[in-house]
């Protein structure tokens, strides 16, 4: 059954796991996690489940998004998401109605997951820091430093062409991470290694669709 959660990266610490080996992990808090809608294919044309993350005040929030968390009996959410919740081979909705609390008790430590977050942006940056690129010689004479160096002929074909622009600040996925620890107590989950974007970024948590298993 795929599965998926929303959350906030609280930043990075350290367990000991069942060996005793030091494994840096990320902690993810998940608590506030409602259902807000049911799209079904005779109404929308898919099944999906739209989940709604982080109460925010109602004067940030317009009448259509006021009307539309009501259903759901909850106070407008900060960050909103669709999860195909659904069985692997029939088309089916899991048993989760409207209004209901999703809780990190949906995985299991060891379990293989997908974590999409938006990196932290660098601002703008040149070709080397941006794509890895070479430097040209810095003695003197030479005349090619840290530029891009020669476009070739493009004809101003510029898509795709590893040129100086914005870094960061973009939707980034890190797949086959693992589940280090689930607090149910607290509703933080435990993430083996580094997941995309600063400390307070939302994130969405999924079950890996690249799982070894």
């Amino acid at each position: 059954m795929a599965k998926g959660i929303l959350g906030r990266k609280l930043g990075m610490t350290q367990i000991f796991d069942e060996n005793g080996v030091l494994v840096p992990v990320t902690v993810i808090d998940v608590a506030d996690n409602v259902v807000l809608q049911q799209k079904t294919i005779e109404t929308d044309g898919y099944v999906a489940t739209q989940i709604g993350f982080e109460t925010k005040r109602e004067k940030l929030s317009n009448k259509p998004e006021q009307g539309h968390v009501k259903k759901a009996n909850t106070a407008p959410k900060r960050f909103i998401r669709e999860i195909r919740f659904k069985e692997e081979l029939k088309n089916e909705l899991v048993d989760i109605a409207v209004g209901d609390l999703v809780k990190n008790e949906l995985f299991q430590v060891g379990e293989e997951i997908d974590v999409t977050g938006t990196s932290k942006g660098k601002g703008f940056a040149g070709s080397i820091k941006r794509h890895n690129q070479s430097r040209g010689p810095m003695t003197h004479g030479s005349r090619y430093h840290r530029s891009p160096g020669s476009m070739g002929p493009i004809k101003g074909k510029l898509k795709g062409k590893n040129l100086p622009g914005q870094m960061g600040a973009e939707q980034v996925t890190i797949q086959n991470l693992k589940i280090a620890g689930v607090d149910v107590e607290n509703q933080l989950l435990l993430i083996s290694g580094s997941v995309p974007g600063p400390q307070k970024g939302l994130v969405i948590v999924r079950s890996a669709v690249k799982s070894g298993k």
